[in-house]
């Protein structure tokens, strides 16, 4: 039996050759990156045979993607004195000297309205990578991309980094979701157009997964076993190719990738009922984040925020732009990662600025803004990682 696989490939400073019939490569410009992906039906046999090639640092069977929902929380966008929503304010972007003039942000998600007043003067670069039309039919890359970079809506300011003025907008989740083949081209295509911050509020849906071999007849057991091997290999290779973004800074402009942490934890049923981080965002080197709200008492987890992300920020009543106008409120840990990658732009500014733009100090400075000042007394450390990210003030 034979699987449409994604291969990753290093390439230093060559054209790589396509391998086996009807292989189709997803890059345009292979000399502008070290990182190239290929995709291919491959059966087990050439699937171990591929692997021990020279320059492939990882082969995963195409997994079907979903969108990380928003949560139903009963709760009330708090809009300050300032205008700013309590994100903007808890990462300190409103205090900022730092506006993200420069860098460009990508955004791979459901797309994004690009009519919305949020987005005037951005210079929206997009790709539909869906079988659907370019624009986001669901709302939900429109919200995240306005917590980035929107401008104020209604005297309201929702973005962290209003000096953007140009986005990537990867349209890769549709009405029945993606998969991994479309992220994985998405991610090569955002760099290609100069990306520095990737951000992706998505993950693997493991179930999917096993659901369609079963369809296809294999036994439960089976494609159950088969799924776990197809889950251990895509982690494998998003954190090869999150190594082979960090790599390319030394001649290249750096880039991170910030992906939500997901939603399944259920503090509020039980407090021991807590997920792990999901696939990609659990992959090592790419920033994974999780939500926190607010509290009288200080900022506390999301009930359903899964434990273990690196970094963690606002993902509990963030009013942001809404599809066709205006604002809304969403909650998920897909809010408080647009947050972090807002925050990101900043520090990108702040290094170009001084001369420092280098993605192991691009990294460091991120995830070392974080802090856990804020936070309400008895807060577990796993829940938020380093702590809640923060803007340069300086």
């Amino acid at each position: 039996m034979s699987m449409k696989h994604a291969i990753l490939r290093r390439v230093e400073g060559h054209e790589p050759r396509l391998k086996g019939k009807g292989a189709t490569h997803s890059s345009t410009s292979a000399s502008a990156s070290p990182v190239t992906i290929e995709f291919d039906n491959l059966t087990a046999r050439r699937v171990a045979e591929v692997a021990r090639k020279e320059g492939v640092e990882a082969v995963a069977p195409i997994l079907p993607m979903k969108l990380i929902a928003p949560v139903a929380v009963d709760t009330t966008a708090d809009i300050g004195s300032n205008g700013s929503t309590w994100g903007v304010k808890a990462v300190g972007a409103d205090t900022s000297p730092f506006s993200g003039e420069g860098v460009i942000v990508a955004v791979l998600d459901t797309g994004i309205d690009v009519l919305h007043p949020a987005f005037a003067g951005v210079e929206l670069v997009r790709k539909n990578f869906t079988s659907e039309n370019e624009d986001d039919l669901h709302g939900h890359g429109t919200h995240c991309a306005g917590t980035i970079f929107g401008r104020d809506v209604g005297g309201t300011r929702i973005g962290i980094a209003q000096g953007v003025t140009t986005a990537v907008i990867g349209k890769v989740l549709g009405e029945g979701g993606g998969g991994s083949d479309v992220v994985l081209s998405a991610i090569e295509w955002a760099l290609q157009n100069g990306a520095h911050v990737i951000s992706m509020s998505l993950g693997i849906d493991f179930p999917g997964f096993v659901a369609q071999l079963v369809r296809d007849g294999i036994p439960a057991e089976i494609a159950t076993s088969m799924a776990l091997d197809g889950y251990r290999a895509n982690l494998l290779l998003f954190e090869r190719l999150a190594l082979l973004i960090q790599a390319r800074s030394a001649f290249m402009q750096p880039c991170v990738v910030v992906a939500a942490a997901g939603n399944e934890s259920r503090r509020d049923q039980n407090p021991d009922f807590e997920i792990r981080v999901s696939p990609p965002a659990a992959a090592d080197g790419i920033v994974s984040v999780a939500a926190i709200g607010s509290d009288p008492l200080g900022f506390t987890i999301a009930s359903f925020s899964n434990v273990g992300a690196r970094l963690a920020a606002p993902g509990v009543g963030v009013l942001s732009a809404k599809r066709g106008g205006g604002l809304i409120t969403m909650s998920g840990t897909s809010m408080a990662t647009p947050h972090v990658a807002g925050v990101a732009a900043l520090w990108a500014q702040k290094l170009r600025t001084s001369g420092q733009f280098t993605g192991r100090l691009f990294l460091d400075r991120l995830v070392g803004s974080a802090t856990m000042t804020g936070l309400k007394a008895g807060f577990d450390p796993a829940d938020v990682g380093a702590g809640i990210i923060h803007a340069p003030q300086v």
